[in-house]
């Protein structure tokens, strides 16, 4: 048995089946990743896929029972490489993060700068999507963090870490009626056209679940990935904006923005890893500037502590830092 024939059955797996997006992923052939497939069935005496002709059509019982034992040989594979590197070039390597847009925009950029100049030859690499995908990515060992909202705790496979908490704001053009009331309710907010992020999207699932516990029905009227595109449709006068504090530009003279943290309960960003993912010296001083009310040492004892619940009763609650706080700390540091 050998590592290259485990990747092909990994990369196999991951494409739903596809030999050939496999073989495109590995940089090889479809065929040579069909034959070292083959050749691993043979030498476990096992059918690993259900096949039909030469298409694999599903994954068999004994494949099944296999796949957890092959991701966990890999990731020791991958944690034994960055260990070892870690001792022959203590100072070099690399940082992946996931995130998203809001992440990447307003909360990011002044903690990867300080980490650029504490780390000038760590190579940093930053993919913006969606929550659940980047989620994915974390958990299948692609990248080494994600950044986000609670979607995160969704993976089972990750580690997770709070970073800090956040509310929501209403934007709405200055002249609008919102503007002259000494206090908005949910009620009011639900006469009112809305327009917001994506379901999936920062913290739009709490926001939908505060309107049901108050038997309310939001109209909602227009959905975007990016706040600036809500802020954009809000200034065309298609209705009230909800955004992420994060997203606010006290700025912008046309449009007033409301703090709505009566309305909705704070919802928090997290940083999620793989359970059993090695992590180097320089990546947790990446953790400890993300979360900087935690010391080094505490973050080490949250990622060795698989258990959620667990995890959370280590927390200083009270300690995890509002957006506000967070981002005139940076700001003062940058």
């Amino acid at each position: 048995m050998k590592l290259q024939q485990l990747r092909f059955l990994d990369a196999v797996v991951r494409n739903n089946l596809n030999v050939s997006a496999a073989a495109e992923e590995l940089y090889t052939s479809q065929p040579g990743v069909s034959h070292q497939i083959k050749l691993l069935e043979d030498e476990l005496d096992i059918q690993i896929f259900e096949r039909s002709g030469k298409k694999l059509t599903s994954i068999s019982p004994a494949g099944q029972a296999i796949l957890e034992h092959v991701t966990n040989l890999l990731n020791c594979s991958k944690n034994i490489k960055q260990a070892a590197r870690e001792f022959s070039k203590s100072n070099r390597g690399s940082l992946t993060i996931a995130t998203t847009h809001t992440q990447a925009q307003f909360i990011l950029p002044p903690i990867l700068q300080r980490f650029s100049t504490k780390f000038p030859h760590i190579e940093l690499r930053v993919h913006q999507g969606n929550p659940k995908s980047m989620c994915k990515l974390a958990a299948n060992n692609q990248v080494d963090f994600v950044v986000a909202s609670e979607v995160i705790d969704e993976q089972g496979d990750l580690i997770t870490i709070p970073t800090y908490s956040w509310n929501r704001y209403i934007v709405v053009p200055s002249d609008h009626v919102f503007t002259r009331m000494a206090k908005i309710t949910l009620a009011d907010l639900a006469e009112h056209p809305i327009l917001t992020y994506m379901l999936g999207l920062t913290g739009r699932s709490q926001l939908d679940k505060t309107f049901q516990a108050a038997n309310l029905e939001p109209k909602v009227a227009f959905t975007a990935t990016d706040s600036d595109v809500i802020k954009t449709y809000v200034r065309l006068g298609l209705g009230a904006g909800i955004i992420a504090e994060m997203a606010c530009n006290m700025d912008d003279s046309d449009l007033s923005y409301i703090d709505a943290s009566h309305l909705f309960p704070d919802s928090q960003i997290k940083v999620g890893f793989r359970h059993s993912r090695h992590i180097s010296a320089f990546q947790f001083e990446f953790l400890h500037m993300l979360a900087p009310y935690l010391d080094i040492d505490a973050i080490k004892e949250l990622a060795k502590t698989r258990d959620r619940n667990e995890r959370e009763a280590m927390l200083p609650a009270d300690k995890i830092p509002s957006y506000k706080s967070m981002h005139k700390a940076l700001l003062q540091k940058s």
